[in-house]
């Protein structure tokens, strides 16, 4: 095995910490544990002693006693080999290096290539330090000086799951314009049929989305650098970096992705759409590709649709019990509007969904009109815009009408003939749920009147408006206890509000140091009723309508955020990042 020698300099990594020396160390595990400062010498010799009585390790013994950590106790066995110390909760996993080595390697090893050292050396994560046939096996594959780097074990698990995944490689399904109906599935063997100058481009292309979908990315960003590509995972909301595409390989990745999604690759001055679907474990999972031509360079944005996250329902959702039951009474209507407001990936279709789910049962003719179809979901008819065939919200709207539907749902009102068809609809007799883009709840009315739809016709036909927004939920595993007082809840807009004990982001492995993991959403739910209408019917400005819906029980964003801070169920932090401060 090709090593890197003790003269060479080490790379400033953060998570990776260099032993006080190179080369194995005769000491005991027990006196590592003391200079090290995890614990005691007299814990210490209390575990030998245990250790030898029980016929188990002494750092065996001190990690099921919890003195240690899994992640010490691999500070330690590094420590005593002279290899480097890796945390992987806080080191930033370079997936070039990782697609170097193909999966079933990985697997077989149980040691995953991680990153690069100041001179190239691969950087190589394992848990067992003896394991020297993987090491020289990995050396010999990538042709690379190997610098082996200590984990948790849990840690490597993990890590394996993320880089290589749980099964066969990832199929591509070549798709026509509407998902789901494949022409031709590639197998992994297929994928990969490439020379030696593209095969490592493929792998890395494939580890990207694959380790994206595996983290529940909603987006995969490529954004060039100076020269380089910036490849970024959307994870609840945030734009995570995940690695650096360096120069020379960034038009190989962007032609490869272009060929996956069947554009053109030699098309660089225009943008460009497409779309492919992927299998991953056996599941299909849809993108759809936007290439941007930059002045630094070609931009890619891949955005996950994956089939396999289950239908949400209401339960899902985190609305309060006086906004769920107004918003589930403004459903199990026969007529009328029913909108859910937001920008862009604050879940509206989520919530609609979530709608759905509870009216289909067997008994109405439910159709869907989206763009695109984002669930699946049996007993719903659903229909997908296409611009080239004439099929517009519109157009689709209007056809969907003379289907005799109980419940129609349109993706999104975005124009005036969208909103009149739906407007009509709502008050002949059909259930209309929609979206629309707007700040909050009482904007909405504003917004339907901009469009050129008369007072009395939007007074007559909304039943029910929800704002909602999405925040991070605190991870349950570190979230840390922390006092916020009534001085920082005025700074950010909260004046009269006593300080109260909550819980702020901590960060481990389980949320990639973040101190969050998955999201929650924040709602506003206004239930139209009579001095509602009359106001819209005046034309009356949306902050009189704000203070008339707020005097009739509507809780404002603000407030059902607060109310989640106090249950600790995301972070004042969260709240202000998503809704803005005072």
């Amino acid at each position: 095995m090709t090593t890197l020698s003790a003269s060479e300099p080490e790379a400033p990594q953060r998570g990776l910490t260099a032993p006080t020396q190179r080369g194995f160390s005769s000491r005991l595990i027990g006196d590592v544990v003391v200079d090290l400062g995890f614990a005691s010498r007299e814990v210490v010799d209390a575990a030998v002693n245990v250790a030898r009585t029980t016929g188990r390790t002494t750092g065996r013994v001190l990690l099921e006693s919890g003195v240690l950590t899994a992640d010490q106790l691999s500070r330690v066995v590094a420590e005593r080999q002279g290899l480097d110390h890796v945390d992987l909760s806080a080191f930033e996993v370079d997936l070039r290096a990782a697609s170097l080595v193909a999966p079933e390697v990985v697997r077989r090893y149980q040691s995953v290539p991680i990153g690069f050292g100041d001179n190239q050396d691969l950087l190589v994560a394992l848990a067992e330090p003896s394991n020297v046939i993987g090491m020289d096996d990995i050396s010999l594959i990538t042709g690379r000086r190997v610098r082996p780097v200590i984990a948790a074990p849990e840690d490597i698990e993990l890590l394996i799951q993320r880089v290589a995944g749980g099964g066969d490689p990832m199929d591509i399904v070549e798709d026509d314009d509407d998902f789901g109906s494949p022409e031709d599935v590639l197998d992994g063997a297929e994928l990969l049929d490439a020379n030696d100058e593209e095969g490592p481009v493929v792998r890395l292309v494939h580890s990207i989305i694959h380790q994206a979908i595996e983290r529940g990315a909603s987006d995969i960003h490529f954004a060039p650098t100076e020269g380089d590509l910036r490849a970024q995972f959307r994870i609840d909301g945030v734009l995570v970096t995940s690695t650096k595409v360096p120069r020379a390989v960034v038009p190989s990745l962007v032609s490869r992705i272009k060929i996956m999604a069947d554009l053109d690759i030699a098309e660089r001055r225009a943008p460009q759409d497409g779309r492919l679907t992927v299998r991953i474990d056996g599941k299909p999972v849809d993108l759809r590709v936007v290439t941007l031509p930059l002045v630094g360079g070609e931009s890619v944005v891949m955005r996950i649709l994956d089939r396999r996250s289950g239908m949400p329902s209401l339960d899902d959702l985190g609305m309060p019990s006086t906004a769920r039951a107004r918003f589930e009474g403004a459903c199990e209507r026969s007529h009328g509007a029913v909108l859910v407001t937001g920008p862009t990936g604050s879940g509206k279709t989520t919530s609609l969904y979530a709608a759905l789910r509870k009216l289909n049962q067997g008994d109405l003719s439910i159709l869907t009109i989206e763009d695109p179809v984002e669930y699946r979901m049996d007993g719903v008819k659903q229909m997908q815009v296409n611009v080239k065939a004439g099929v517009t919200f519109a157009t689709g709207l209007r056809s969907m009408l003379r289907a005799d539907p109980d419940v129609v749902m349109v993706g999104e009102i975005r124009d005036h003939e969208t909103a009149q068809i739906g407007v009509e609809a709502a008050l002949t007799g059909h259930l209309l749920l929609s979206t629309l883009h707007c700040n909050d709840a009482p904007t909405a009315i504003a917004r339907l009147l901009e469009m050129g739809i008369e007072p009395f016709l939007v007074a007559s036909a909304l039943e029910c408006v929800v704002a909602q927004r999405l925040a991070r939920r605190l991870c349950e595993n570190c979230r840390q206890p922390m006092k916020i007082s009534a001085e920082i809840l005025r700074s950010v807009g909260f004046p009269n509000v006593q300080g109260f004990d909550s819980y702020g982001p901590g960060g481990c492995g389980r949320c990639g140091a973040t101190g969050y993991r998955g999201r929650v959403g924040l709602y506003e739910v206004m239930a139209m009723n009579e001095p509602l209408r009359a106001l819209v019917l005046q034309r009356a400005p949306t902050s009189q309508i704000a203070e008339a819906a707020r005097a009739e029980g509507m809780v404002r964003l603000r407030e059902d955020g607060l109310e989640k801070v106090r249950a600790g169920v995301t972070s004042l932090a969260e709240v202000v990042r998503v809704l803005g401060g005072a």
